[in-house]
């Protein structure tokens, strides 16, 4: 008698581990879903920036026709890429990030568009999506990071493994130039 309560009372631990490590592994899912969704958002208002950048620039800059040609390019191949394609998400967000960077360079060599309120604006507005992308993708690795500790450890790796629960990808920098510190000379 007492062994059979004791082998339910194993059973029944081992059901509860189940369901919680499989309600575990639903939460950190959704996290990352939804941190994805929030660099998404960014990207979108980055990319819906672009167009007012490219014509405000185009006024004082029309003879830099390739630097606005390859803005609009980039930002057509970002746009492009499936949703769910976090790596080629990322080269493309990188590629666009350069133009964008060549861009303002660009800007930098007008001094009566550097000083036109609308372009101040839009290159405030500029910089605080680029902020909120870097915390969006801050949130988005580490949700990723959270699922796939959980994925990979044992003995939650049986349930991952079991219910199709898989890795998630990393949103990052595919540039290795992108990572490297800007060099500063006086």
């Amino acid at each position: 008698m007492t062994v059979l309560l004791v082998l339910a009372a194993l059973a029944a631990l081992v059901v509860i581990y189940v369901i919680v490590t499989y309600n575990g592994l639903v939460r950190l899912r959704q996290m990352v879903q939804e941190a994805w969704s929030g660099i998404d958002v960014q990207l979108k208002r980055r990319a819906d920036l672009i167009p007012n950048i490219i014509e405000t620039v185009k006024g004082y800059a029309a003879h830099e026709k390739d630097t606005l040609r390859e803005v609009t390019e980039m930002r057509t191949r970002a746009q492009s890429v499936a949703p769910q394609d976090v790596a080629g998400r990322a080269a493309a967000e990188g590629m666009l990030g350069q133009a964008l960077g060549r861009l303002m360079a660009v800007a930098e060599a007008y001094p009566d568009l550097k000083a036109n309120q609308n372009f101040l604006e839009l290159q405030t507005t500029l910089g605080t999506i680029e902020s909120e992308i870097q915390m969006a993708r801050r949130y988005y690795n580490g949700s990723t990071r959270e699922l796939n500790v959980k994925v990979e450890s044992f003995p939650s790796n049986l349930i991952a493994q079991q219910w199709g629960f898989e890795r998630a990808e990393y949103f990052e920098l595919e540039n290795p130039a992108d990572r490297e510190l800007p060099k500063v000379a006086f």
